[in-house]
C-alpha cells in the first residue's frame, strides 16, 4: 500500500510539472513548478496563473469615451464658432488686411485641429500581426521570443503589445487610453495625437491672444484717468496697493457695461488659456518619453528599476521619420556623460 501511494504521489507531481507550450505545441517538462516559465524552442512565455476576463460594463465604457468625444468636438466648435462670431468682427474693424490674414489663420488651425482629431480618434490604434502558433512544424526557432498569449483576444501578444479593456482589443506599441478621444494611442495613431497636440495647443494660445487682443479694442475707456495718472505720478508717496485698487475697480465697473461679445471673448480666453495649459504639459510629457525611446505603459513599468535606456534626439526623429542620417549629427545622453567623464 505505502509503495502504491509513493508511486502514485510521484506520477502526480510528475504531471504537474508536466504542461504544454501554447507557442509551438512542445510538451515541457520544467524541473520545479513555475507559473510562469518560457519555452526553450519558440521562446513564448506562458504564464499559468489564473486570468479574470472582465467583459462586464465594457459597454458603459465605451458609451462613456464616445460621450467624451462628442463633448470635445462640440467645445472646438463652440471656440471656432464663438471666436468668429465675437472676434472677427472687431477684427475687420480694425482694417481689411488684419482681418484677411487672421481669418485665414484661423481657418487653417481649425482644419488643422479638427482633421487632425478625427484621425486621432477613428484610426485603429495598431492591430498586431496575425502569426502562426500552436504547431511545432509552422513555428520556427525563437519565432515567438518573449511573445506572450492574451486570453482575452486568444491571440499571440508581442512584448510591446498591450490589451485594453476598453476598446476590446490588443494594441501594438499601446501608449495609453486617452477616453477623450475614445480610443487608444499607439503604433497605428500616436503620430496623429502628437499632432493634434501640437495643432490643438497653437490654436487655444491663438484663440486666447486674439481674445485678449478683442477686448482691449471693445472695452470702454476708464474714467478718471487723470486721477489714476495723479496717482502713479505720485505712487513713491501713496500706497501701491492704493494705485492698484483703483485701477482694479475702474476695470471692475467698466467690465459690468461689457457687451454680450465681451462675455463671450473672457470666458473664451479663460477656457482655451486653462486648455492649453493642460495640454502643453501633456505634449512636454509624450515628447519626453518618445525622447527617452519609452511609451507611458512601459515607464509605468520601469519605474524603481535601474535600467535606463538611451535617451536620444534620434528617438524624436524616427518616431516623426526623419532621415537618420540627420541622427549622427545630434548628441545622445550617454555620449554626454562619456565626453564629460574624458
Amino acid at each position: 500500500m505505502e509503495e502504491s501511494s509513493q508511486g502514485s504521489f510521484v506520477t502526480t507531481i510528475n504531471e504537474e510539472y508536466e504542461t504544454i507550450c501554447w507557442g509551438c505545441g512542445l510538451n515541457l517538462v520544467l524541473p520545479s513548478y513555475a507559473p510562469v516559465f518560457k519555452c526553450g524552442w519558440c521562446g513564448a512565455i506562458t504564464n499559468q496563473n489564473p486570468v479574470r476576463l472582465e467583459t462586464r460594463n465594457f459597454g458603459l465604457r465605451r458609451f462613456r469615451d464616445r460621450c467624451f468625444v462628442v463633448i470635445l468636438a462640440v467645445f472646438m466648435l463652440f471656440v471656432i464658432c464663438g471666436g468668429i462670431w465675437a472676434a472677427f468682427p472687431v477684427v475687420f474693424s480694425i482694417s481689411l488686411a488684419c482681418g484677411i490674414f487672421h481669418s485665414v489663420t484661423a481657418v487653417s488651425l481649425a482644419i488643422s485641429t479638427l482633421s487632425t482629431f478625427i484621425l486621432v480618434a477613428f484610426k485603429c490604434a495598431g492591430k498586431p500581426i496575425d502569426i502562426v502558433f500552436g504547431t511545432h512544424p509552422g513555428v520556427g526557432s525563437g519565432a515567438l521570443n518573449n511573445y506572450t498569449f492574451c486570453h482575452h483576444c486568444s491571440k499571440p501578444k508581442s512584448p510591446r503589445t498591450h490589451h485594453c479593456r476598453t476598446c476590446g482589443m490588443c494594441v501594438l506599441d499601446m501608449d495609453h487610453h486617452c477616453p477623450f478621444i475614445g480610443n487608444c494611442v499607439g503604433a497605428g495613431n500616436h503620430k496623429n495625437f502628437i499632432a493634434f497636440l501640437i495643432s490643438a495647443v497653437i490654436s487655444t494660445i491663438y484663440a486666447a491672444v486674439m481674445c485678449v487682443y478683442t477686448l482691449i479694442h471693445i472695452l470702454p475707456p476708464l474714467e478718471n484717468q487723470a486721477v489714476y495718472a495723479s496717482d502713479m505720478a505720485h505712487a513713491n508717496s501713496l500706497s501701491v496697493l492704493r494705485v492698484v485698487k483703483n485701477i482694479t475697480l475702474a476695470y471692475i465697473a467698466n467690465a459690468i457695461f461689457v457687451s454680450v461679445r465681451g462675455l463671450v471673448l473672457v470666458y473664451l480666453f479663460v477656457a482655451s488659456f486653462s486648455v492649453a495649459i493642460g495640454l502643453s504639459v501633456l505634449l512636454w510629457q509624450q515628447l519626453s518619453y518618445i525622447y527617452e525611446g519609452k511609451t507611458y505603459l512601459s515607464h509605468l513599468s520601469s519605474q524603481g528599476s535601474e535600467e535606463d535606456g538611451e535617451k536620444s534626439c534620434g528617438n524624436l526623429l524616427k518616431f516623426f521619420g526623419c532621415p537618420p542620417l540627420i541622427e549622427r549629427y545630434l548628441p545622445t545622453i550617454r555620449n554626454l556623460r562619456k565626453s564629460h567623464k574624458t
